[in-house]
Order: C-alpha cells, then structure tokens, then sequence
C-alpha cells in the first residue's frame, strides 16, 4: 500500500476515534436526548452499516465474534456516553484511552510480562498523571462521571484483548456490534423513565454510529495493513489531544493547564511503556 495512502487513512480513523468524543459530548450537552437512547442508536446504527460494509465488500471469512466481547462492547459504549454527561471532551478523551492502556498492561503483567526500568518510569509517570487529574480542584473533572470513564475504558481493553486473536477484524466487529442490540434495548427500557430525544442528538447519535464507528472501525483496519504494531499503538497517543483541541475549538472547552500537564504525563509514560514493550519483544540482529 502506498505509504501517503497509509497516512491519510490513519489519519482519518484518528480524527474518527476522536470524533466520537466530540459527538458524544456535544449531544449530551446542546440537544434533549439520553444516554441510554444516544447509546442504542448508536450501536444499532454502527450494527447497520458494519454489516452493510462487510457485505459490500465480501467478506466469507468467519469472526471471531461472542456474547462476552459484545458485552464489554456495550459496557465501554454506554459507560462511555453516562460519563460525557458531566466531562469535557478533551479530558473524557484522556480519561478513556489511559484505562485501555493500563487494562491491557495490566493484564500483560499478570500473563508474565516483565517491565524493564524504563517501562516501569513510564508506568508510574502515567498514573501520576492520571492522579493529577483527579486530584479534588476547580478544573477535576467530577469523580462519578470520571470513574465513569475509566470503567468505559477498562470495557474496551477487554474487548481489545479478547479480539487481539480473531480473525476478520472487521466482520467480528460486525458480529459483535449486532449482538450488543438487545443489551442497549434492555438499556433503553430500563431507562425509559428518563427518555427524551430531538432531531438533533438522533443525528449525533446516528453520525457516531454510521460515521465515526462504522466507517471509521472499516478505515482504520485497511491502515492497519501499512503499520506495524508499534506505530499502530503510538499514533493512537494523539486522538486525546484531538479530541481535547476539537473540544476547545468547536465546542468552546477549556484546555487547563491541568489537562496540559495530564495529558503529557499519561501520554507520554504509555509511550515509553508501549515503545520499550516493542524493541524486548523484536529479536536481536
């Protein structure tokens, strides 16, 4: 694949990523829906046009979809738009993605995994962060809606690691994301109580699914084909910072200097844990 192909892709499914946070927040603050219905129209559409695409494209190969991976699907999508009730874009970004990567490390290290010094610097520069930032202050973010987040994320490093070994990521994206139906209409029934909508939070709602899940899910897996498991992971590192900058400059956000500080210190100490991770994994020449 050309190598400007690779870029442009990449950077499209990285503005997708991050897209979905400011979607998410802008609805949840300017328009009448819920959480609970944002969070099914979004999965049903996102089941949609998943499925749309992978018939399109043909694919025959099996996924490795399954009840439990499409629970922790759900789990990250609707602990995912609760918590972006009362977070800004940019901070609920940060939030997300250092639970991921410290679901996913930690669970290397309970496998048996070994950190190197270098690592482990990272590892501790990383939860210093994310201790400042929700360290009590007129700029923390509020903690239900913060643990909120953490739990979304620690939902989608467990839907990660649980597809790191299937194949046809994107039919078993697919697969997964159909099966998460009938937990969001549990969801939507549980909380028709508090159920409202307009036009406007069901066109975020459906712009999140079709667009920065669906197509961005089907992007991001053809530039997987041009990077390698390093650069795959590194680049990543920017969708919090796209997200916080969307977040200031569509939908008129503060970046503190708290948020600054955070960010550089959760983001750049999983970039030493995620770097040094790959060169003891690449075999001496």
């Amino acid at each position: 694949m050309p190598r400007a192909r690779v870029l442009a892709l990449t950077a499209l499914a990285l503005l997708a990523f991050a897209g979905n946070s400011l979607l998410c927040r802008v609805a949840l603050k300017d328009t009448q829906i819920d959480p609970a219905t944002f969070t099914a129209v979004r999965l049903i559409s996102g089941a949609l046009a998943l499925w749309l695409i992978v018939r399109v494209r043909g694919e025959v190969q099996r996924g490795g979809g399954g009840w439990a991976s499409a629970f922790a699907l759900f789990a990250y999508a609707a602990a995912f738009s609760y918590a972006y009730v009362n977070l800004s874009a940019g901070s609920g970004a940060l939030l997300l993605f250092g639970a991921v990567q410290a679901t996913m490390i930690a669970y290397g290290l309970w496998s048996g995994e070994r950190l190197r010094a270098v690592q482990m610097l990272g590892l501790l520069l990383a939860l210093g962060g994310l201790a400042g930032l929700l360290l009590p202050g007129l700029t923390a973010p509020p903690l239900p809606a913060a643990a909120l987040m953490l739990a979304a994320g620690a939902a989608w490093g467990i839907y990660s690691l649980r597809g790191r070994r299937a194949g046809a990521p994107l039919r078993t994206t697919a697969e997964n994301f159909l099966r998460t139906i009938p937990f969001a209409v549990l969801l939507s029934i549980a909380a028709l109580h508090s159920a409202s909508l307009d036009a406007a939070g069901v066109g975020y709602a459906l712009a999140s699914g079709i667009v920065t899940s669906a197509l961005g899910y089907a992007v991001w897996y053809t530039a997987l084909k041009g990077l390698t498991a390093t650069q795959a992971a590194t680049v990543q590192l920017s969708v919090p910072i796209i997200a916080a900058l969307g977040g200031v400059l569509l939908l008129g956000e503060q970046f503190t200097p708290r948020l600054v500080l955070a960010a550089a210190a959760i983001l750049g100490g999983i970039a030493l844990v995620i770097a040094k991770r790959e060169q003891s994994s690449t075999p001496a020449r």
